[in-house]
Parts: C-alpha cells; structure tokens; sequence
C-alpha cells in the first residue's frame, strides 16, 4: 500500500512585517481561524529601516517589500527561494504583473498591490488649477505642502520629474539639481509622519495642507468629508509602485509562510485587502469579489490613458543607489 506523506506541521506563530495599516486584521484572522496559526504584525516606517533590519538578522516571516528592491535583496541572499508548488494561486495574478524584470521567474516575490503616487489637493483652497508636481514648489502654498519623509526614493524621483527628467535618473548632475530644488523645498513642506496620521485626509480637511505628495487612500478616505479634496496625476507623470510579499531566507517557518501567501491570494481574500486597504491589486480573479465602487474608481484602478507619462520606480545600481541615499542624507542635513 502506498503511504501518505506525513503532513509538514505549522508554525505555531508567523511574523508579518508590513507598513502600519497596510493589512486588514480582519485578515490575518481569517487566516487564524483556518489554521490555527497566529500571525505577529510589525510594522516599520520605511523600506530602508526594514531592509536595514532584516541585513542585521532579524528574523521576519513574510515582509511587504517594494518591487524595485528584490534584486539587491536576492543578489544578497537575503531572501528565501518559493515553492511554486507551494503558492498555486500566483495564477490568479494578472500576467502583466507575473514575471517582470525585477523577479523574473517569481521566484523570490508574489505580487501584493500596485498604485500611483501623485498630488491631493485642496482644490477650493488653491489659487490656480494644480496640476504638476512642480506646483509643490509654488510659493504661495510654502507651510501648507506635504511630503511622506519615509518615501526618500519617490520624493526624490517625484524631484526629477518636476525639473523634466526620468524618475530613475542616475546622472549626477540631474541629481544634483533635484537636491538643490529640495532644499528650497524643505522649509516650506510639512513632514506628514510627524502627524502620526496613515492618511493627509485630516490635515487637507482642516486646511493645514493644501498641496501634497500622496496616495489614492488620502482622497478616498477624506473626500466624503470634503468633497473638494482631489486626487490629480502630475502632467509630468505620476509615479508607480508596486508591493510584493517576500520571504527572508532566515525565516524558520517557509512553509507556513508559503501557505500564508497562497491563502492571500485566493480570490475572496484578496478583495477582503483591497476592499479595506484601498489599493489596486494585480489578482484578477478577486475583481468580482471587489466592491464595484471601489473597482470602477479611477483613483484606485487608473485607466491606462491616464497613466501616459507615468514611470514606475525601478531597481538602481549599486552606484545609484549610493548616489540617491548621498543625497537624501544632503538633504537631510540642510537648513
């Protein structure tokens, strides 16, 4: 008689590393409920304080990690191979997000959620229609500008873009200009971490912000408040982003995280995230489970025509990145 493989025993506990409300509760519940496994969320403020504490060994389970980082991580070895066979439900995701240049195979990475990064705008409250991101440096709206400081590589590329050069510029004096032009910024501009807030809805409500770098969950969140809160793609070109899950290499509890991805990725579940979290996911076969107000949005799902001059960030060199983190600390360091 042939024997039945032993079943691989869960992970009592898994530890997911994720920015702070990025993951519905209700979710890792679900996934408590079925397998009796409990997921620990840490959260951090920034790629690089996560990337910085899984190089020192800390040991994580499944990290939210942005696209352009898997490289430098695999060629690190800090990350774990998948299983295919493990994460049967890649197949939900759209094959426009399957196989990309940073990934691949999908052999590090699962595709999570993807969106633009762009302008919300207190549109009753600016003087002219705004309209590109050159417009954060008007000086009529100087206080009441807003940037997400844990975002150096788009506040940085959305720089480039304002002076007319790619997102993922590596020339040095592109950079060099774009460090100038945030300098003068930087007295002018609220950093919006400060405000312990997950969304600038508050701070656009009460009039503090006017202009902002953000998110299509700023102006979802705020704009049944105010309706004049509004989500404008820079004619420049918005950014694009996209997170993916990843497991460390050091994580003991693979294959309770691998189970732990594919659950994410059935089609139900899936919708469950975008539903709560706002964010536009590659997984289509969750579309009918997505609420269709949520799903016909066009700050959520930009139609393609929207998204012309749009750039996504992409993975830097070595050198580039040396160069970007030299200018970010610049920055920093100025007045």
């Amino acid at each position: 008689p042939g024997t039945t493989p032993t079943p691989i025993p869960l992970a009592e506990e898994l530890v997911f590393y994720d920015w702070e409300e990025d993951m519905p509760q209700s979710v890792l519940d679900a996934f408590t409920a079925e397998y009796g496994v409990k997921v620990r969320y840490l959260v951090y403020e920034s790629q690089e304080e996560a990337i910085d504490n899984m190089r020192a060994g800390e040991v994580y389970d499944v990290v939210v990690m942005e696209s352009r980082f898997i490289p430098l991580l695999a060629q690190q070895g800090l990350l774990a191979e998948l299983h295919s066979e493990n994460v049967s439900n890649l197949k939900n995701i759209s094959a426009n997000f399957r196989e990309l240049a940073y990934d691949p195979s999908n052999q590090y990475s699962i595709p999570y959620n993807w969106g633009t990064t762009g302008l919300v705008v207190r549109t009753d409250l600016a003087e002219e229609p705004i309209s590109r991101w050159a417009d954060l440096w008007d000086p009529s709206y100087a206080g009441r500008v807003g940037l997400w400081m844990g975002q150096r590589r788009e506040v940085i590329s959305l720089t480039l873009k304002s002076l007319g050069y790619s997102a993922n510029s590596e020339e040095p004096a592109e950079l060099e200009k774009a460090l100038q032009r945030l300098i003068e910024l930087k007295p002018y501009a609220l950093t919006l971490e400060e405000y312990d807030l997950y969304t600038s809805a508050e701070l656009l409500a009460s009039g503090k912000l006017v202009i902002s770098m953000g998110y299509a969950s700023d102006v979802i969140t705020s704009s049944d408040q105010v309706p004049s809160i509004q989500y404008v793609l820079p004619v420049e070109g918005a950014l694009l982003w996209n997170d993916t899950f990843i497991i460390p290499g050091n994580s003991p509890n693979q294959y309770t995280a691998e189970l732990f991805l594919n659950f994410l990725m059935r089609p139900e579940i899936n919708a469950m995230i975008v539903n709560e979290n706002l964010y536009a996911t590659p997984n289509e076969a969750a579309y009918p489970f997505i609420e269709p107000e949520i799903l016909n949005n066009p700050v959520i799902f930009p139609a393609n025509q929207d998204l012309v001059n749009a750039e996504l960030i992409l993975p830097l060199t070595s050198q580039g990145q040396e160069l970007y983190d030299s200018i970010w600390e610049r920055f920093l360091a100025a007045p």
